[in-house]
């Protein structure tokens, strides 16, 4: 059975952007799958008495449609062996987990929990992070809130609820501003929190050897060269011709590094290490597909934090360009730092 991990999801918002309302089709919806919701949070958001018996001793719900739902007393590392032990001993039946972190929590550490714990990594597989972004209140959010740039910073797709409340230039800044934050995660416009559930589940986030998926329009964001490494002065978002683009100049940042040269991965072990070493804190994510000397297949590496995790890849297809693409998204990470850094390391 070690085979059969269990999938998981990490749902995070802001508040009133529609993860009640995304839960509740989770859990009551006849989707025909079997799904461990763990509510982390006790706030005013709660998933409503309908759904859920609150006043019962029992930590684990079953729902009618054969969802599960918890909330969470002691730590997540504990609620998540404990469900799996149980599912293990046949007492409860579900297939994936869904995670609601508080509308105000960084999603970081419950990302770790994932990787650092060999109980938890031997039973579970992290799907994604989603987070909800309320249109309304967004501007607003993102301006005073850290939280909710972190949240948009660690991202594997963006929902955007509430569009339909907004004007839709307004819509567009958000959307460019959220790209600028986050290149990698897809942005998608939901009705208060309505997703289909496929696009929720399986989304491979987390997955080593998924494709790297950086929208490769944003690499070519409008001939500015977002991506020239060699461009060392160049700041998103400086000289943006966007009529409608309000210039944030926001903490949560990212960028990306490109080469046609090797890497030599002795010497980017070291700078990799090292840079994690100071800047992990403010490493929400980090991912790449990397050519390495010596290697005929591509290199795979992703991170969170200071964890950092890497894979072989396929090999190079025959005329394949041999082209190392890295992507950094963090709070204030020094990008001439990091890039010339990088530059040291090729062969």
């Amino acid at each position: 059975m070690s085979s059969s991990l269990i999938p998981a999801t990490i749902l995070t918002g802001f508040l009133g952007s529609g993860k009640t309302t995304l839960l509740k089709r989770v859990l009551s919806e006849a989707h025909g799958q079997k799904i461990a919701v763990i509510e982390n949070e006790f706030g005013e958001e709660n998933i409503d008495n309908d759904i859920l018996v609150a006043e019962t001793k029992e930590q684990i719900i079953q729902m009618s449609n054969g969802c599960v739902c918890c909330t969470i007393r002691e730590d997540l590392r504990t609620t998540l062996a404990e469900l799996a032990e149980k599912k293990r001993k046949g007492e409860l039946d579900f297939e994936r987990v869904v995670i609601e972190t508080t509308g105000l929590a960084d999603p970081g550490p419950v990302a770790q929990t994932f990787f650092m714990d060999d109980e938890i990594a031997g039973a579970y597989l992290l799907d994604s992070v989603l987070t909800l972004v309320d249109a309304k209140h967004a501007e607003d959010q993102l301006d005073t809130r850290l939280e909710a740039r972190r949240q948009v910073g660690f991202a594997d797709q963006i929902f955007i609820s509430k569009t339909d409340l907004v004007a839709k230039d307004e819509v567009d800044a958000l959307i460019h501003r959220l790209k600028h934050m986050n290149p990698r995660a897809p942005q998608q416009a939901v009705h208060f929190g309505e997703v289909p559930i496929a696009k929720v589940f399986d989304l491979k986030g987390f997955n080593l050897n998924a494709k790297l998926d950086i929208d490769p329009d944003f690499l070519n964001d409008d001939g500015h060269g977002h991506d020239h490494h060699h461009d060392h002065d160049h700041e998103h978002g400086e000289h943006c011709d966007h009529p409608h683009h309000h210039h944030h100049d926001d903490d949560v940042k990212s960028f990306v590094f490109r080469s046609k040269r090797a890497f030599n991965p002795a010497k980017l072990e070291d700078f990799l290490g090292a840079i994690v070493q100071v800047y992990g804190p403010k490493m929400l994510r980090y991912k790449g597909v990397l050519n390495m000397k010596g290697s005929d297949r591509k290199v795979v590496f992703q991170g969170v934090h200071q964890l950092m995790g890497s894979d072989l890849g396929p090999k190079w297809a025959p005329g394949e360009e041999k082209l190392s693409k890295m992507v950094f998204i963090g709070i204030d990470l020094p990008r001439d730092v990091f890039l010339q850094g990088l530059e040291q390391c090729l062969v």
